[in-house]
């Protein structure tokens, strides 16, 4: 796998027709995804998710050395650099979960994901959220439709869960694939018609299907993250919320970088 470093390069180094055929196969020829600045300019770090989603690191407060130190104040001691006994303190406290250091530590994301996506994550009551609200704008509206390659068959033994899907699916999923298109491009051109008609967005939106993407602000201390990706990074939670846990993985891991070789270990 390619550090920042080379992905960087790798981007950087392809050809203009290349670039526009990688983007188009996995992040949507309308993606409105912004590859100059992305959608947040004065973000740290900024991925693009699905079709037309993201997930941005806004700000963070903390590193690795605030943990050990947070647990050294019992004892009224301080370190100013990180070494190897902080390393041997840090891996101490995640084996025994004492986890009140690692709340020190606070992570703040933009985020744009599909609804049901969205829902799972707010699940999680740890974390302080904002979202845009479509009471107050009718603008910016965009849907969650996998590629066909994407569509997932239901697990015959677990009523929540998806298999990957072979070859034999296709054929049905690039039927259901454009089922999924249709479906929303209904669903919204109602939407925009009963605005026209001067129904309220409170109630216009109710026509709105699951596969709209929301936009939110997400604030969160490093305790409860952690206990957020070792949930979500999980096989058995849904593929795309896998997604957006793995670029979060990506953006914070050289902020604290000892204790994710430990959370990766």
């Amino acid at each position: 796998m390619m550090n920042r470093d080379e992905t960087s390069k790798y981007w950087m180094d392809l050809d203009s027709e290349s670039l526009d055929a990688i983007r188009w196969r996995f992040y949507g020829h309308q993606s409105d995804y912004d590859w100059e600045n992305g959608p947040y300019e004065s973000a740290i770090d900024c991925i693009p998710l699905l079709d037309h989603g993201y997930i941005a690191l806004l700000d963070h407060m903390g590193t690795d050395i605030d943990i050990v130190n947070a647990a050294r104040k019992s004892f009224g001691r301080e370190s100013t650099f990180f070494d190897g006994k902080d390393r041997k303190l840090l891996r101490y406290l995640w084996k025994h979960r004492h986890t009140s250091p690692f709340e020190m530590v606070e992570f703040k994301f933009a985020v744009k994901a599909p609804l049901p996506i969205a829902r799972q994550w707010m699940r999680h009551r740890t974390w302080s959220y904002n979202e845009v609200s479509r009471r107050y704008t009718d603008e910016d509206i965009s849907f969650y439709v996998p590629d066909a390659d994407w569509i997932r068959k239901q697990s015959e033994i677990d009523r929540q869960a998806s298999v990957e899907s072979g070859m034999d699916f296709f054929s049905s999923a690039m039927g259901s694939h454009m089922k999924m298109i249709a479906a929303k491009d209904i669903c919204h051109d109602r939407y925009l018609e009963l605005v026209d008609d001067g129904v309220c967005r409170e109630q216009a939106r109710l026509v709105l299907p699951q596969s709209m993407y929301v936009e939110y602000v997400a604030k969160v201390n490093f305790s409860n993250l952690l206990h957020f990706l070792e949930l979500r990074l999980d096989p058995h939670a849904q593929w795309e919320i896998q997604q957006y846990a793995q670029a979060i993985v990506e953006m914070i891991e050289n902020i604290v970088p000892e204790t994710m070789d430990i959370f990766n270990a």
